[in-house]
This record gives structure tokens, C-alpha cells and sequence, in this order.
């Protein structure tokens, strides 16, 4: 079954599949995609949740043997299997068609993959997933599509704009789905909900501010830990708003997260430092964090900015400067240790 990803909201409103497999480069909307099958799993009661990163060095045994045991406390559970290269081998071809044949009892299978062409498609084991659940494909917004669907965002949010000012921000972020995501949710922080004037969206946009936090994100990213812990005092003397410190730094660790599991996958760093469009004074600094960082290390970082923004929000105790201090200095810490 193939399901548009447009239509995956509709789709488990009305069900919810045994296996979904998740496929695309583009990162923002296949991590969206996938969270909202998560989402819908543990409404409907799968808690339990068995996480696998596929690499050169995956065990395929580890699935099978997890497929064939009941889940740990009788909980319904979701199986997460993730293979950044697309390419699951012999063995894992097998293993998984195997595991499609007879999909676990009381279990939602996620399958995450990159775009999967058409001879990637034509192979056993993508067609027994394909028979075995759902596949949701998804494609990078065109650029002529691009103001459409920031206008789309921005109505989710309760915001927008006009023509010219979608446009605008559409160019400010050349394609980089990323990139317009940060924008919108810093616009979310700014103003309140209504229309938004073209002055409010530029200065947002341009704001020194904005600079500033990346400032701070590039000394974080960089390891310098003096250069980082003197920008946050400026920052927190001169009062910024936390939410948009930490989304900054957040949307930063995300971009290494997608460089990194590029890299994983054995695609080029130009090539991919490229398709973050990333500026090119700060390529260096993001090209040495790529290879310095592992995938383990970034996602613990995004888990850290996470629980910084529940501090800052009051939900989880302690002090949020604090953790933003902890933050950098941790991040040049595990750096040094690679």
C-alpha cells in the first residue's frame, strides 16, 4: 500500500498498520513522517519501543530474535529499524523478508530508509515490505512550491502572510526545508497569531540577534568552549530569549545529525555539506564536527537541548543557563575524545 505523505494524518485516523516504511531524502519531512506514526502507535497503546541502527557492523540476528520474542512486559510495542545506507545486504535482505512473512503479534514495525530508486524498488526484500505494510515516500518541496508551503506551515502555527513576504522568505532559505523550519518556529516565538507584515518576517530573518545565537552555535560546534561561555553571558546580560537560543543551537545539532548519518552511509561530506547549504564560512568548522562527532554523541547533544527547553519552560527543574553552559563545554568534551 502506498500512502502519499499528504494523506498519512487521514490514513491512521482511520487505522494503523502492522509495518510502515518510511523513505526519502528529505530529512525534515521523513522525521516528521515517522513521528507521527510513533505518535499514533503510542496513542494507540504501543509503548514498548526496540530501537535498530543498521550499519556495517548490525547483527541481523538481533531483529530476528526480537521478532521471535514476546515483548518484555506484554506491552504492545513498536520496532524501529533504521538503515541510513539504504542497502540492507544479503543477509538482511533475507532476514527481512523472513520477518515480513510473519510480522511479530501486537507490534508496529517503522522502517526509516532514504529515497529508494527504482532499481532499489524492483529488489525482494523492498517488495515484501511494500506487501507486508504501508510505504510512505517523500519528495523534496520544489522551489516554485516552496512559498505554499511555508504559508501552509504558517497557518499551522496560526500565522500568515502575503505573497511577497513568502516569497521572500522562500529566497532567505534557498530550498533548505531545515532551515525554513527554524525561521518558522523563531517567528512562532516572536509574534503572536494573525498576519505577519513583510517588516516583522525581514527583521526576524535579519535580525543581529539571530546572528548572534549563531555566534554561539559556531563556538559550540567548534569546541571553543572560552569563545562560548563569553557569548552566552553577553547573551543572557543582554536578556535574548532562551526559546531562541536553544532552538538555534538545536537546529544546528540537527544539521550535523543529517551530515553524520550521510556520512554513515558513505556519501561524499562536500557533497552533503552542500545539500545543507550550509555558508560557506562556517563549512569548516561543520565539516570537522561531522568527522570529530559520532551519530551517538549528536543525538545525546539533541537530547540535551530537548530537556533545556523543557527547563526553560518550567516542565523539568534546574537552571537552563546552566545547562546551555554544560551544553557547549559537553560538546567540546566528547569532541576531544574522538
Amino acid at each position: 500500500m502506498r500512502i502519499a505523505p499528504e494523506q498519512l494524518a487521514r490514513h491512521l485516523e482511520k487505522q494503523l498498520a502492522p509495518l510502515y516504511v518510511v523513505s526519502g531524502d528529505e530529512l525534515l519531512l521523513a522525521i516528521e513522517a515517522a513521528d507521527l506514526i510513533r505518535a499514533k502507535a503510542r496513542q494507540g497503546g504501543y509503548i514498548e519501543r526496540e530501537i535498530f541502527n543498521v550499519d556495517s557492523h548490525f547483527n541481523w540476528v538481533e531483529l530476528e530474535r526480537c521478532s521471535n520474542s514476546l515483548s518484555l512486559f506484554g506491552e504492545r510495542r513498536i520496532i524501529d529499524l533504521r538503515i541510513p545506507s539504504g542497502k540492507p545486504g544479503n543477509q538482511g535482505s533475507a532476514v527481512l523478508e523472513k520477518y515480513c512473512r510473519a510480522l511479530p503479534p501486537d507490534t508496529v514495525t517503522l522502517v526509516t530508509l532514504p529515497r529508494v530508486d527504482q532499481q532499489g524498488a524492483a529488489t525482494r526484500w523492498f517488495k515484501a515490505l511494500d506487501a507486508a505494510g504501508a510505504v510512505i515516500t517523500v519528495y523534496p518541496v520544489e522551489r516554485g512550491r516552496l512559498p505554499a508551503w511555508i504559508g501552509q506551515r504558517l497557518a499551522m502555527q496560526g500565522q500568515n502572510a502575503d505573497v511577497d513576504t513568502l516569497q521572500f522568505l522562500a529566497d532567505k532559505v534557498e530550498g533548505n526545508l531545515l532551515a525554513a523550519y527554524q525561521e518558522l518556529k523563531k517567528l512562532a516565538l516572536l509574534y503572536p497569531p494573525g498576519m505577519l507584515s513583510f517588516e516583522q518576517v525581514k527583521d526576524a530573518v535579519l535580525d543581529v540577534a539571530r546572528y548572534d545565537a549563531f555566534k554561539l552555535s559556531d563556538a559550540m560546534v567548534a569546541g571553543d568552549t572560552a569563545r562560548y561561555a563569553r557569548i552566552l553571558e553577553v547573551l543572557q546580560g543582554e536578556g535574548m530569549a532562551l526559546p531562541l537560543i536553544v532552538n538555534t543551537l538545536a537546529g544546528q545539532i540537527r544539521l550535523l545529525v543529517a551530515i553524520r548519518t550521510g556520512l554513515d552511509a558513505g556519501k561524499p561530506l562536500r557533497q552533503l555539506i552542500s545539500q545543507a547549504r550550509v555558508w560557506q564560512d562556517r563549512q569548516k568548522i561543520m565539516e570537522n564536527a561531522a568527522h570529530r562527532l559520532n551519530l551517538e554523541q549528536l543525538t545525546s547533544a539533541l537530547s540535551h537541548a530537548a530537556k533545556i527547553d523543557r527547563v526553560g519552560k518550567g516542565v523539568a527543574s534546574g537552571d537552563p543557563w546552566d545547562e546551555l553552559l554544560q551544553l557547549g563545554l559537553r560538546f567540546a568534551k566528547i569532541g576531544r575524545r574522538q
